[in-house]
């Protein structure tokens, strides 16, 4: 386990207890001698951490402390490494940049061994379908459903027919083959589900749709049987 990791665990740790908790206890569930425990005290110390508390009395982490360079662990990072390259490789143009921007920001707070493992990471994402949704469209629902605005699209169906409608944007899933857009249409009055790739053309309706995308999305999963994310 490298240093880093240890401190984010020792902060972990504390984060758990509301009371104070004793050095010989923390040491145990890290795996270390008491003169490594308080060495890290003492650095999280250094770096602002309201860690108070002394040896034989025990230590407890007051509220309202952040660890930038230490707030991922080894497979967090896996996990964002793997995450950016799927959205890289499978989102529009702006997403993609904004994921690997997303990274770059990240590897600049890290310190040195996990700025490594972010770059050494040997999680891959396969070669996808090449989606035919253009990078025009992608950036403005996703503006529409962040702002609750009503689209008005026009849309073709598996047999080719094609439809105006108004709809209240509040999802959008990503799939290896397809893209989908949730929402809810005022011609049919319900939810439904639309391929991005079937939209011939939209346009943002400059008014506000009157439910909450919050309200929306839940509703949606109850009646589709979905969990909560």
């Amino acid at each position: 386990m490298s240093r880093a990791q240890r401190l984010l665990d020792l902060i972990q740790i504390l984060r758990g207890h509301r009371f104070p908790v004793t050095g010989a206890q923390l040491a145990t569930e890290l795996g270390i001698s008491l003169r490594t425990l308080y060495r890290d005290i003492g650095t999280l110390q250094e770096q602002g951490a309201s860690i108070e508390g002394e040896p034989g009395l025990g230590y407890i982490l007051r509220p309202g402390f952040m660890l930038p360079p230490l707030m991922f662990s080894e497979d967090e990072i896996e996990a964002l490494v793997l995450g950016s390259r799927w959205v890289s490789d499978r989102g529009d143009v702006r997403l993609g940049l904004a994921a690997r921007n997303a990274l770059t920001k990240i590897a600049a707070v890290l310190p040195e061994d996990l700025r490594n493992s972010l770059d050494t990471s040997a999680l891959l994402v396969g070669p996808g379908i090449n989606i035919k949704t253009g990078d025009t469209e992608l950036p403005q629902i996703r503006q529409a459903i962040r702002t609750e605005r009503k689209l008005e699209i026009q849309y073709r169906d598996l047999k080719g027919s094609e439809s105006l409608r108004k709809i209240w944007p509040f999802a959008l899933g990503y799939f290896d083959h397809v893209r989908v857009l949730v929402a809810w249409c005022e011609l049919r009055q319900g939810f439904r589900h639309f391929r991005t790739d079937r939209i011939v053309s939209l346009k943002t309706v400059d008014q506000r749709y009157p439910r909450r995308r919050q309200v929306l999305l839940k509703l949606w999963r109850e009646i589709e049987g979905i969990p909560p994310q």
